[in-house]
């Protein structure tokens, strides 16, 4: 059996990065003459244009991942089914259980491969992706943050009216310190710059109100530097830069957001949990897609392969649904993630009792 497992997973891998190919490069082909326009209406440079095209590569190749494990085992199965390899091998003894090892072992190592690209150099890919973008392809400038609460520390609230990138300043700036529900210490600014030299935030105008037991101290001057958890940069974030994090740097942003009391850092959490869970999609679709091409049938592989085809793009739109409730808080996120892998394994389960025995 370990000759027939090494060509099965052979043959698994190969047509795995065939159809990755294919699709890519189809799909690359279509945003590229959707594209073409702005490209020359914006001389974009041709290196950068490669840049995008493989970073986007990249970023199409984890998404199709889903579509493209389960064409390929339908394909090889239906193919093995066809050539009856399939009754061969169960009635020589082999249980279907152990059959589907290489067929496993194989979407384990696809999964291993997507954790690591999803991980660690995948986010750097989208990050290319969304800097070309708002570089050739979105001119639009983009309005100053407004309204801005942030939790500096563990009893400390900030808050700004609007914060300008250009000139990296504030307006209407104001920290409180607050514990136990009762407010302590209040202070304020007109005006609140970053020093890019001593790395410090500078008030500008600013008045101190300290509570006491019996009375109150109040205090004001023109300038004051101090020391905040918060940097310029943290008020010009992608609307996806939780997916241009590396997975530890994830974790680490999710920390300081908690820390802060963000009301984003769900959208952090949840792209944690679906790099987590994005490996084992590879092999729940492996699971159902030999279950369903293993029978052989007079109409051959077509029908089989566009049925690949189908619930692929079901699991795909499934959990993009499940995961756009998460991040309008409607349900559990980690649940939501889960949801298309929880109902793929049922299914698998179900259907695993109509196999060839």
């Amino acid at each position: 059996m370990k000759l027939l497992d090494k060509l099965i997973i052979k043959d698994f891998l190969k047509t795995y990065f065939f159809v990755v190919v294919m699709l890519v490069l189809v799909v690359l082909v279509l945003d590229f003459t959707e594209k073409n326009d702005s490209y020359i209406r914006n001389d974009v440079p041709s290196n950068e244009i490669f840049k995008y095209m493989a970073n986007y590569g990249l970023y199409l190749n984890n998404l199709l991942t889903p579509i493209t494990v389960f064409i390929s085992v339908i394909f090889i199965t239906s193919k093995m089914a066809g050539r009856t390899e399939i009754i061969a091998i169960l009635s020589s003894g082999v249980s279907f259980m152990r059959m589907l090892r290489p067929f496993l072992f194989a979407a384990a190592m696809i999964g291993s491969v997507s954790f690591l690209l999803n991980g660690w150099v995948l986010p750097g890919a989208t990050e290319g992706v969304t800097r070309f973008k708002l570089t050739y392809l979105e001119n639009e400038k983009t309005s100053a943050p407004s309204n801005i609460h942030i939790k500096v520390g563990e009893e400390s609230y900030a808050y700004m009216s609007r914060f300008f990138k250009t000139g990296n300043t504030g307006w209407n700036f104001t920290l409180e310190t607050i514990k136990d529900g009762e407010l302590l210490a209040k202070l304020s600014s007109d005006r609140i710059e970053w020093d890019t030299a001593k790395r410090v935030w500078t008030l500008r105008n600013w008045r101190l109100r300290e509570l006491r037991e019996r009375d109150e101290l109040y205090s004001v001057g023109e300038k004051l530097d101090t020391l905040l958890s918060i940097r310029p940069e943290d008020f010009d974030l992608p609307d996806n830069h939780h997916e241009t994090l590396k997975l530890p740097d994830l974790s680490r942003q999710i920390k300081i957001l908690e820390d802060r009391g963000a009301d984003n850092v769900e959208f952090y959490r949840i792209e944690r949990y679906v790099r987590l869970m994005s490996p084992f999609a590879a092999l729940i679709l492996t699971f159902i897609g030999v279950i369903m091409s293993a029978r052989k049938t007079r109409g051959g592989s077509g029908f089989q392969i566009a049925m690949g085809f189908l619930l692929a793009f079901v699991y795909i739109i499934l959990f993009i649904l499940s995961r756009t409730f998460a991040e309008n808080g409607a349900t559990y996120p980690i649940f939501a993630v889960w949801l298309p892998n929880i109902i793929f394994a049922a299914t698998g389960l179900l259907l695993y009792k109509t196999v060839p025995r």
